[in-house]
């Protein structure tokens, strides 16, 4: 939930170059292969921004497949709605505030969330296209 707080830009930069020396020691064939896995569960940074504008109720959760994370905002959100309404305004409107004082950092650092998403998306990509190409070898012997 804080991550907008807690993850570094320059971490996940040298995260990414390490990643990037990975994909370049694969041939072609297992690159193409990687592409083809990871391309599936890349997420795109304006989306998620949008989603979390528009929607403070954690859709921009569910768009990174975070569906707990997206359902706790969504019922925080429409809990606190309902009781501004009604007799305990004050505590709705503290709910409210929680929301927006988590999500709106999220919002403005977007970019470095989604990039660190897509990263361990493209770790777990290439695990997976690595135990498919060795799992043949296997088999051989």
């Amino acid at each position: 939930m804080i991550e907008a707080w807690t993850l570094r830009q320059d971490r996940v930069r040298e995260q990414e170059e390490s990643f990037r020396q990975k994909l370049r020691d694969l041939n072609d064939e297992e690159r193409a292969n990687f592409y083809r896995i990871y391309n599936k569960k890349l997420r795109d940074p304006d989306t998620y921004a949008v989603l979390n504008w528009l929607f403070l109720t954690g859709m921009h959760h569910a768009y990174l497949g975070r569906w707990v994370r997206a359902l706790i905002n969504l019922s925080v959100m429409i809990g606190g709605v309902i009781l501004l309404f009604g007799e305990n305004a004050q505590v709705g409107f503290w709910m409210i505030v929680a929301i927006l004082a988590i999500e709106i950092p999220a919002l403005f650092r977007s970019q470095i969330i989604v990039e660190d998403f897509n990263l361990q998306q493209g770790e777990k990509a290439l695990k997976k296209m690595q135990s498919q190409t060795s799992q043949p070898l296997e088999n051989q012997t």
